[in-house]
């Protein structure tokens, strides 16, 4: 397993690198690139800047995040085919730069959604939040609004303005989408794109929806263990596999987060790992924590134990972090609470480890005896 942080570069993040390399076992990054739309090619010059300057502080960028999706893909419309080739050369070009993973989603316009951006935890820091209840009488132009308001003057991934320019077109477009015509969609691009990353020795890991139901009556396809059986089923090369985020799928508490880890695991399809705790607080209502077990509802312990035990020697990140100290950054994404979650992860990893080691000790020595 590696230890890895999300950065969104020098010119976009209040995090620096040499902070970031100041962290206990940071091995390095999944990087982000947040200067291109969805559907543009990511350059090699670009990618060259990026990851030279991430490797001059010591840090590997093995990850990258938020290769967007183009939402004509999603909807299945001609212009499809022209998006689809522009993945397949940003693969490429990722891949000469020393790439192995692309982390994206195919959730219809909204990457990830919450109600509040700044919700009090009581101890005087804040959270992410969402209640299914906010939504009422909300549209959806109304939420990005809110949503703009409460970013600390920060571009949120999967909230850019470029994405979200047109939105009440595309809502109107997904009203003909229905489940079942959104997983053709998916297939056909799987089906377009596997195959570049089989030849590159590129991984796609699917992030989930978050949070794990529909919303906006607009249809989700990964938000459950089911889901992603049909997902990894769409193609089934090693090349499509999973980013398994607790905080996603644990918005629902009906999914058994230590059971769909050994599950996937040992399929080896957990390409990746976003861990992080939340806190729920009634039906579709949550806030995310820190990532101390006590302090949500998520057992942080049985989840890296599965990880461990399943085998997965992937890159694991602490994903997302209260608003603690006094930080201003953009919101989920600050210094402090995701180091905090680095060292926590940490430490279980190495308790989990030693115990394993323990065990296997008094099974030889019981064995020789």
């Amino acid at each position: 397993m590696k230890m890895t942080f999300r950065w969104f570069g020098e010119a976009d993040d209040s995090v620096t690198l040499e902070q970031i390399r100041q962290i206990p076992a940071c091995t390095g990054l999944m990087g982000v690139i947040s200067t291109y739309a969805a559907g543009e090619v990511w350059e090699r010059d670009a990618i060259h800047s990026y990851v030279e300057g991430v490797r001059k502080f010591g840090l590997e960028v093995e990850v990258i995040e938020s290769v967007n999706v183009h939402e004509d893909i999603k909807l299945g419309l001609p212009s499809r085919d022209a998006y689809i080739e522009n993945y397949r050369q940003t693969i490429r070009n990722l891949s000469s730069h020393g790439v192995k993973a692309i982390v994206y989603n195919f959730m219809p316009v909204f990457d990830w959604l919450r109600t509040d951006l700044a919700h009090p935890v009581g101890d005087g820091s804040n959270a992410l939040y969402y209640d299914d209840k906010d939504l009422e009488g909300l549209t959806p132009l109304m939420l990005v609004k809110q949503v703009e308001a409460g970013s600390n003057g920060f571009t949120l991934p999967g909230w850019e303005p470029e994405r979200l320019s047109e939105l009440e077109e595309v809502l109107e477009k997904y009203k003909k989408i229905d489940k079942e015509k959104l997983l053709e969609h998916y297939k056909y691009f799987l089906e377009g794109i596997i195959p570049t990353c089989e030849e590159c020795g590129v991984k796609m890991a699917v992030h989930p929806d978050d949070p794990a139901w529909p919303v906006f009556g607009i249809p989700r396809l990964a938000h459950s263990k089911e889901d992603f059986d049909k997902i990894i089923g769409l193609v089934d090369s090693p090349a499509n596999g999973l980013c398994l985020c607790t905080g996603s799928l644990g918005s629902n508490p009906a999914n058994d987060l230590p059971s769909i880890i050994r599950h996937f695991g040992m399929k080896g399809r957990i390409v990746c790992a976003h861990v992080r705790n939340v806190k729920h607080l009634g039906d579709k209502r949550f806030r995310e924590s820190s990532h101390l077990s006590s302090d949500g509802d998520l057992d942080m312990y049985e989840i890296m134990k599965a990880l461990f035990e399943s085998g997965f020697d992937g890159w694991i990140r602490p994903d997302h972090g209260r608003m603690l100290w006094g930080e201003r950054a953009r919101p989920g994404y600050g210094l402090y609470d995701r180091a905090l979650g680095i060292a926590y992860l940490n430490g279980l990893l190495e308790a989990i480890k030693k115990q394993a080691k323990q065990r296997f000790r008094r099974i030889l020595l019981s064995s020789i005896s």
